[in-house]
């Protein structure tokens, strides 16, 4: 019989029985050597992205220490190679930090919230690759809000022991309704203390309903005059001259015809109500900065547009955690199947596709207008620990869907053994991220 047909009380125990090789305690050190050069495993990732964007991308990272470990999921992968493993596979996002976290709005009119970006997703990884991303990404948002290090370990801690709970919570459900299980935004925010929080999601929620939810200043317009063009705001969203790297990068037609052969005949059937107008460069994220990225303006018969994303796909920086971690596929369609298999509602237009004379491989999602608002907006420290909380609960959702969550749990066990040393873990990896943060300032041309 398999293991994943045991009983939950033989999975707990196997869970369990994990720790004698690998002790709770031991997660709460930050192990291994730390003298790497992580501007050198940054600029490494320069050399296939598009030139003219590599100094944007710098100086988004060198704002503060948050956004430079946004940017730097390629440093952290290779520092928790070092780390000690609980041996408890899962779908790993890879680049869990609280930004990549966001609200969607479903056909039934509910609003989920879930993660959002899969670029270095990855079959295969220790849940704790993700857990502990996150919690240092609390420590960091927190050290940047000026909270005391009693504070910030507090606020990591939290956020893990959401996620122990909602674990727990998950392995009494059936493999059905484990696959099923959304977080509802309105539902958990209920859960929160802080009452402007609060407030606000309740606010964005009446919003997003009412289609008044954020536009998001990158997000592509149409020309002034009405033709299906889509307005240029350089240096982020721009038409490329032919020949041109970014021309050289991919082939709007027939990658686009590649991707709509591989869609589902019901996705097909209603891809084709829609032709491409206009096809742009756009830049995105932080980290993803400099690599090919595309957006296509689509138009039904009546003009109606329709934005979709085309966004290049690289090797997952999870693959620095072991050399037999390596995906030999198609990196879109590695993005695309570990979406689907972590977020509880996808896109319907996921898909991928490639440019065979570039070698660039692609995934496509259709683009949205509308956003949350991020952790940047959260001044209080409750109200920090109220999102942390909400991200922890989420990721133990996406998590159990692959993994399986009575192993998981019986390793975290019922106490706060686990929450509190990888609370310590954060709070090492935050020092570390100002180290880092410092050296990579210092590369960067001084002002005049």
């Amino acid at each position: 019989m398999s293991a994943a047909l045991a009983t939950r009380a033989e999975r707990l125990a196997q869970g369990k029985s994990l720790r004698k090789l690998t002790p709770r305690a031991a997660h709460s050190k930050l192990a291994g050597p730390m003298d790497r050069d992580s501007n050198a495993i940054l600029e490494a990732q320069n050399a296939t992205r598009l030139p003219g964007l590599i100094p944007v991308r710098r100086q988004l990272m060198a704002e503060n220490p948050f956004a430079f470990l946004r940017g730097a999921a390629a440093v952290m992968a290779h520092d928790l190679r070092s780390q000690p493993m609980a041996g408890a596979p899962v779908q790993a996002c890879g680049d869990c930090h609280l930004m990549n976290f966001g609200a969607f709005v479903t056909p039934e009119d509910n609003i989920l919230f879930d993660i959002n970006d899969f670029d270095e997703t990855l079959p295969g990884v220790d849940f704790t690759v993700d857990v502990k991303r996150l919690a240092a990404s609390v420590a960091v948002a927190a050290a940047d809000k000026g909270l005391s290090k009693p504070d910030r370990r507090k606020l990591a801690a939290a956020a893990v022991r959401a996620y122990r709970k909602r674990m727990e919570s998950l392995s009494y459900l059936t493999p059905l309704e484990i696959w099923h299980s959304r977080i509802d935004l309105e539902r958990e925010a209920k859960k929160f203390r802080n009452n402007p929080l609060r407030r606000k999601i309740a606010t964005v929620i009446s919003r997003a309903r009412g289609e008044g939810l954020d536009r998001d200043d990158n997000f592509p317009t149409l020309a002034a005059s009405g033709a299906p063009v889509i307005h240029d705001k350089a240096p982020r969203i721009f038409h490329f001259a032919a020949g041109s790297d970014a021309a050289n990068g991919f082939d709007a037609k027939a990658g686009m015809e590649t991707y709509r052969d591989r869609l589902a005949p019901a996705t097909r059937t209603l891809f084709s109500r829609y032709a491409l107008r206009d096809f742009v460069f756009k830049a995105v994220g932080v980290g993803s900065v400099g690599t090919y990225c595309y957006v296509g303006l689509f138009m039904s018969g009546d003009d109606e547009p329709m934005f979709l994303q085309i966004k290049e796909a690289t090797h997952s920086v999870l693959e620095a955690l072991d050399e037999r971690s390596a995906f030999n596929g198609h990196q879109g369609q590695r993005v695309v199947e570990g979406q689907r298999m972590m977020q509880a509602a996808s896109d319907f237009f996921l898909g991928w596709t490639e440019n065979d004379p570039s070698g660039r491989q692609y995934y496509v999602r259709i683009l949205k207008n509308r956003r949350l608002g991020g952790v940047s907006e959260i001044s209080e420290a409750e109200g920090l620990a109220d999102y942390a909380r909400l991200c922890g609960r989420t990721l133990a959702r996406a998590h159990a869907r692959s993994g399986d969550p009575a192993v998981i749990s019986g390793y975290m066990g019922d106490s706060e053994a686990f929450d509190e040393a990888i609370a310590d873990f954060a709070l090492a990896y935050e020092q570390q991220t100002e180290i880092d943060h410092e050296a990579w300032k210092a590369t960067l041309p001084t002002a005049p």
